[in-house]
């Protein structure tokens, strides 16, 4: 893929690929694996990418990784992403004194995903 304007696509470390996929597939993103389909995998969602690799002794206590992901209605995506099924663990968005209104998710490996809408 390329693209005239500079973007990053954070990687996430992830024990098990097809766990991930599957757990951003539920959040709403687009998921594939790479070719070789066990070690590397992407995801998409409005634009924003995460890209995974496999890390077969990954202690997510301590190798987790996180990105801010800029959205349109933090409410709404928090109340998405708590719904019964969805795994990981979703905070409710609350408004903060820099002017955001900002939730969290942290995926199955421990993985933080900050988000935030203006007030």
């Amino acid at each position: 893929m390329t693209t005239d304007t500079p973007r990053f696509a954070p990687i996430f470390p992830v024990a098990d690929l097809a766990r991930a996929l599957e757990h951003y597939r539920a959040l709403g993103f687009d998921v594939e694996p790479y070719e070789d389909g066990e070690e590397y995998g992407f995801a998409e969602r409005d634009g924003a990418q995460i890209h995974f690799s496999v890390q077969r002794d990954l202690d997510p206590k301590v190798g987790a990784a996180a990105a801010y992901l800029y959205v349109a209605d933090a409410d709404a995506l928090a109340e998405q992403w708590s719904r019964p099924g969805i795994g990981g663990k979703t905070l409710p968005a609350q408004d903060t004194d820099y002017g955001m209104r900002e939730g969290a998710h942290i995926d199955p490996d421990n993985n933080l995903i900050r988000f935030g809408s203006g007030r």
